[in-house]
């Protein structure tokens, strides 16, 4: 819809005819002129008979250039519909461990075998959906660590950025110090007092440069929050030419240092041994860190101004072209042209 920023200008419209009929006219100042010989023929061309309907169309004129002005100075704008903006109750860090034991075939959501890596994917990606206002990042990590992607209020885009992540990207390694590390670098400029990492790995620290203890410490005192997932099963059975075995494809988790990562940042620890497990474990850090509904709208606008203002500054120039002397001269011309055209049929 069509709105006024300053609707109360429109007071303003009674003014000319205010001063028109209650400020004394000025008194007429003798000074120089443009002297027209045939002044007085020009006035009275094309007038003869019509001369009031010309003022009043003259004067209709004048007050469309400046109902016109009034409207430009009371900033049109053409109102959209309102579009929420979510207002973000944290920043919300994803570090996916993609080393070379996520491929591991030891989840069976549906009956049958599935990698680590694609069940984190489908529950993972439900929570990234499920947290809306939230700024969500995403760290992978192998032998190395990098951001997928930077904090953002684009669930889609993270969503296809984890889905679009391959086991043995990083390296084959566990670089969990280093995770956390980047992690901390990148949230701390951040202003946001609300700032949480969610580290999911199937293994112990192999790799990197940083120790994850003490990457833990140095996320405590910038006041960086970390909730630990250990995935892996604890035992499954493997039927082979040699007969039935059990086997512990968790074997390498590093629960110890994990807990000791989550205990000395204020967040918990956690184990996911099959899928149901870990659809458990991402719902209870909603609950842990529940989303915030409080959202800001925002109505885009389109300042319309430039439209009314364009037709008085039209109307303004059209009258002053009309009260030149050589426009004057000019319609003397044409009437003296269309006088003779017309003798010469007589």
């Amino acid at each position: 819809m069509i709105d006024f920023a300053w609707p109360w200008l429109f007071l303003v419209l009674p003014a000319p005819w205010v001063v028109r009929h209650w400020v004394p006219p000025a008194s007429s100042a003798q000074g120089a002129a443009l002297k027209i010989p045939f002044f007085r023929d020009v006035l009275s061309l094309g007038w003869k008979g019509d001369r009031g309907n010309v003022r009043y169309l003259d004067r209709w004129i004048v007050w469309i250039a400046w109902l016109a002005l009034v409207s430009a100075a009371a900033r049109p704008e053409l109102v959209g519909d309102s579009v929420p903006l979510p207002v973000g109750g944290r920043d919300l860090v994803l570090a996916i461990d993609v080393s070379g034991s996520m491929a591991q075939l030891d989840f069976s959501p549906d009956g049958g075998r599935t990698s680590r890596l694609d069940v984190v994917k489908s529950i993972a990606g439900d929570f990234i959906e499920r947290r809306s206002g939230d700024r969500i990042g995403l760290v992978l990590f192998g032998s190395r660590a990098y951001v997928q992607t930077p904090l953002t209020f684009d669930r889609t885009t993270v969503t296809f950025m984890l889905n679009d992540a391959a086991i043995g990207l990083a390296g084959k390694q566990t670089a969990i110090g280093d995770a956390i590390g980047l992690t901390l670098k990148r949230l701390r400029k951040s202003k946001n007092a609300e700032r949480v990492l969610v580290l999911l790995t199937d293994g112990a620290n192999t790799g990197g440069t940083m120790a994850p203890v003490r990457a833990a410490e140095l996320s405590a005192s910038e006041g960086l929050r970390i909730y630990t997932i250990g995935i892996g099963a604890q035992n499954i059975g493997v039927d082979e030419n040699s007969g039935a075995q059990n086997i512990a494809p968790a074997s390498d988790l590093d629960e110890n240092t994990l807990f000791a990562i989550a205990d000395l940042t204020g967040g918990a620890y956690f184990r996911a041994g099959d899928s149901e497990s870990l659809e458990k474990i991402y719902q209870r850090l909603d609950e842990l860190e529940p989303t915030k509904d409080v959202q800001n709208v925002f109505r885009p606008t389109l300042t319309l101004y430039p439209w009314p203002l364009s037709v008085a500054l039209l109307i303004s120039i059209l009258i002053c072209v009309r009260r030149l002397p050589w426009f004057l001269v000019y319609r003397r011309w044409r009437v003296q042209r269309s006088n003779i055209k017309a003798a010469r049929y007589e």
